[in-house]
């Protein structure tokens, strides 16, 4: 699920394009914050179908790679939906989804699943649980783009195809992926294939070539024939190309004792050094966007975090492996991994200086977060370990480069700004399963709420509080209280710090949406055990909602 760098890990059934049955979807076109129809390109710009600017700032959600073959996360007391509110409400407008060749096989199954918390996914495939994250996002004003991160559960490959899953399948599978999608806005495009590298050494390279020639290792080419296979069934999508880690798809500096000629290698997948001279052709114009990965000392230690400079040197080092195609209005770059743990003061700076360097507000360039998972061995997530509160750490070095979705409907979940304030309270739409019942009430004092029981199980429940500033003025920093029945005890909770002292229960404002604007909504989520209760005596800072 997560990668290594070509510097230290390179030295050291088939599926035919029809037997992904297409399904009938909504065609959720996404608006505000990631336009409108589909999406092409313009230079180095995203736009939509009227041609105004996009910017894609989105996070990664995995799972469906690995041996579960869907989400990671859904084991957990937070539900899906609950999970994909969270990403929208903190100002994520794109899901990059990784999986891999096994999760679509005929029969495939998915594991990992809390029946209680989320009995609506239970028994589907992972394709029809797809569907569903798919439809639930574009509700959210998300758009997707599905990344092809293994050929299998087993792990990553240098090259696109391995003897199990030849190039044949993986292109047939991208196919029938195009035409179950077709017609859905939400789903945007093709992350051809996650992280190529170098393998072996030069002169015997087994890699990930750029420019070489070699059609069997050369990605370039490689890409190429992919998405114009994909274009070939479906001209709306963008084709996401990565780099790879060193050109020639070998390591120079482990054969020799030469350092003079030694190739510059980068991350996996972050190599873009030779698409200026080589570039993805394809048969749709307007399709490109290059898609460079980037890690912090978590990952691995690079020579260039040693750099006297550092992080001086580091602005030149992305312009030489990716963003030079940005600069030079080549293509748009959508930058579709890059995290840290943030535990060194080193990606503290890192993870400051590259979403600096990648701009603020529509013009800048897009990304997608690694992770929303907490599970990520190298980065950790957005999520905590619990998959409801956030990392605030993170969050608040991110949320000044977010674009936030604006979800069917219009109402808009947080807007923040490119300096980083909020300027709009989450308007979270509650997650309401098939058996929720509604308690709405509402009040003509200083607040104004509504309940929804949105799934109960033998022994807890799921609830979403709506609370509305009916007052003239901003509420902040805002705090909701309320009691619960003797015997009901908080597990989790999302879009607010929550708290409990016996039957009392506060939620108080996190610091990304901390205002809470007159006329504006907040929704607070929960999961409790004990016996379902609404709750009772509810006050936005201290007034009554009657």
């Amino acid at each position: 699920m997560i990668r290594r760098v070509a510097l230290a890990a390179a030295a050291a059934g088939a599926l035919a394009a029809g037997l992904i049955t297409a399904v009938a979807m909504p065609a959720d076109a996404a608006t505000g914050g990631t336009g409108t129809g589909y999406l092409h390109t313009n230079g180095n710009k995203i736009v939509d179908s009227t041609g105004a600017t996009v910017r894609l700032t989105g996070i990664n959600w995995f799972g469906m790679e690995t041996d579960n073959k869907t989400f990671h996360g859904l084991w957990a007391s937070n539900t899906w939906r609950g999970q994909l509110d969270t990403m929208a409400s903190l100002g994520y407008n794109t899901l990059r989804i990784p999986f891999s060749d096994d999760a679509l096989k005929p029969g495939a199954t998915a594991s990992g699943i809390n029946d209680f918390v989320n009995p609506d996914l239970v028994g589907l495939s992972p394709l029809q649980i797809l569907d569903k994250v798919i439809a639930y996002s574009g509700s959210k004003g998300m758009r997707v783009i599905l990344d092809r991160h293994r050929p299998t559960a087993a792990g990553q490959t240098a090259l696109w195809y391995t003897a199990a899953v030849p190039e044949s399948t993986w292109i047939a599978n991208w196919k029938s992926l195009a035409q179950r999608y077709a017609g859905n806005t939400t789903v945007i495009g093709a992350d051809l294939h996650n992280e190529p590298h170098a393998e072996g050494t030069n002169p015997a390279a087994t890699g990930s070539c750029w420019g070489c020639g070699v059609q069997e290792r050369d990605w370039r080419l490689a890409a190429e024939r992919a998405g114009n296979a994909i274009l070939s069934v479906q001209p709306n999508w963008l084709i996401f190309v990565e780099g790879v880690s060193c050109p020639s798809g070998g390591l120079s500096d482990v054969w020799d004792n030469d350092t003079s000629n030694d190739e510059d290698c980068g991350w996996w997948g972050g190599n873009l050094s030779k698409a200026g001279q080589y570039p993805v052709r394809l048969s749709v114009a307007n399709r490109l966007v290059y898609s460079p990965h980037e890690y912090a000392t978590s990952v691995y230690h690079q020579k260039w975090f040693d750099d006297p400079a550092y992080p001086a040197n580091m602005p030149a080092i992305w312009d030489k492996y990716w963003g030079y195609l940005y600069k030079q209005n080549i293509a748009p770059i959508m930058m579709g991994e890059f995290g840290t743990t943030l535990t060194s003061n080193i990606d503290k700076v890192w993870l400051t200086e590259l979403l600096k360097y990648t701009g603020t507000g529509v013009n800048g360039m897009s990304f997608t977060y690694w992770s929303w998972n907490p599970n990520s061995g190298d980065t950790g997530g957005i999520a905590n370990d619990d998959w409801t509160t956030v990392n605030q750490a993170k969050q608040a070095i991110i949320s000044p480069y977010l674009i936030a979705p604006v979800p069917a409907g219009g109402t808009s979940s947080p807007t923040v700004s490119p300096t980083g304030s909020t300027t709009a309270s989450p308007t979270v739409s509650p997650t309401v399963s098939p058996t929720a019942s509604t308690s709405p009430s509402t009040g003509s004092g200083a607040c104004a709420l509504t309940y929804k029981q949105d799934n109960a199980w033998q022994g807890g429940f799921q609830g979403s509080l709506t609370i509305k500033n009916t007052g003239t003025a901003a509420v902040n920093p805002w705090s909701a209280t309320w009691a619960w029945p003797s015997g009901v005890t908080l597990v989790s909770s999302w879009n607010a710090t929550v708290t409990q002292s016996g039957t009392s229960v506060t939620a108080a404002a996190p610091s990304y949406a901390s205002s809470l604007a007159a006329g504006a909504s907040v929704t607070v989520g929960f999961t409790a055990n004990g016996t379902a209760a609404t709750p009772s005596s509810v006050k936005l800072n201290g007034a009554a909602c009657a």
